[in-house]
């Protein structure tokens, strides 16, 4: 039998309750996957919420690491005892064992644990496209980055660092500083909005950032445009705060001809091969010790309601996985 996180309706961590479903057989490109890890993400906060809609009743969860137990027929990446991992959907990975498409699936090496593994691959993959394809960053980059010291950030600033930028973090209260130095934070600001974008152009010496990735929403939005050099690149990426307000266009022309982006993960990845290409790229930081894995918290699958309690709270600093 499977243990699996399931929900009904919107709402607090409460909703989720663990549930006994029964094994199922792969079909048609699939496999049987038994998990050993699964990550935790703020999207799945936001899903649990109601804030990003999904069809209910349903599982949750987009990250997960384990090994192919059975494999359906067409499949011939992977073979029963590879050891895997993944970061897109279908939705589901907070469950002991699941169905999942083949081609979506990452073969690990024996040098990273499947916990690690858990913890970096949906985080790993949206920095890397982040930092590479959303703005190419690079020597002499500038960026303004929200987070610094959770579970996205603690990724993105060594490898914002090992491409040449230089990093503003901002994070959201002054016990998170000395961490966000010690990841390599050039400049560290305690989130205010009213005296961000002055504190940045001071560190700037006016010229402010070449590109701002935010993933607060609502609360930071207006600070995060003001921050901007003209023509600079403003990537809205998450709402934690609620998202953004509707923007005029003049409003980007009158702050300097600003650009706007809200990308997504899953438009990143949208093919198997991109996928798999950006899943290489974070195996070789990985590999080359440019990221690494930090586990804040591993809890039950069964406690998942208490990971969410602490990831949404602001309790939590760094990744958090569960365990089946």
């Amino acid at each position: 039998m499977v243990s699996a996180i399931r929900f009904n309706q919107f709402g607090n961590p409460e909703v989720l309750n663990l549930e006994t479903l029964s094994e199922q057989l792969p079909g048609q490109g699939d496999v049987w996957l038994e998990q050993e890890a699964i990550g935790v993400n703020f999207l799945d906060v936001t899903q649990r919420k109601g804030a990003v809609p999904i069809a209910l009743p349903s599982g949750l969860g987009l990250e997960g690491s384990g090994r192919v137990a059975a494999v359906g027929a067409g499949v011939s990446n992977v073979h029963v005892g590879d050891r895997v991992a993944y970061a897109t959907g279908p939705i589901g990975s907070y469950a002991s064992a699941r169905l999942y498409p083949a081609a979506r699936l990452v073969k690990i090496p024996d040098a990273l644990s499947f916990d690690d593994a858990a913890a970096v691959m949906f985080k790993g993959l949206t920095a890397q496209y982040l930092l590479k394809t959303t703005y190419p960053v690079g020597h002499g980059t500038t960026i303004l980055l929200y987070g610094v010291a959770g579970g996205l950030g603690e990724i993105m600033v060594p490898w914002a660092k090992h491409l040449g930028a230089t990093v503003i973090g901002v994070v959201s209260k002054s016990a998170s500083v000395e961490k966000a130095k010690a990841l390599g934070c050039d400049e560290v600001l305690v989130f205010d909005a009213d005296s961000l974008a002055s504190d940045v152009a001071r560190i700037t010496e006016g010229r402010k950032v070449d590109v701002v990735y935010d993933p607060i929403g609502r609360a930071s939005f207006q600070a995060s445009l003001d921050s901007l050099r003209p023509r600079g690149l403003m990537v809205s990426f998450g709402a934690s705060s609620g998202a953004p307000s509707a923007v005029e266009l003049s409003t980007l022309n009158s702050k300097g001809s600003l650009y706007l982006t809200r990308p997504s993960l899953a438009a990143h990845t949208a093919s198997a091969a991109e996928y798999q290409e950006r899943a290489k790229d974070v195996l070789a930081a990985i590999a080359a010790g440019i990221i690494k894995p930090r586990i804040w918290a591993s809890y039950s699958l069964a406690d998942a309601a208490l990971a969410h309690a602490d990831l949404e709270s602001g309790r939590s600093s760094g990744a958090i996985i569960l365990k089946p």
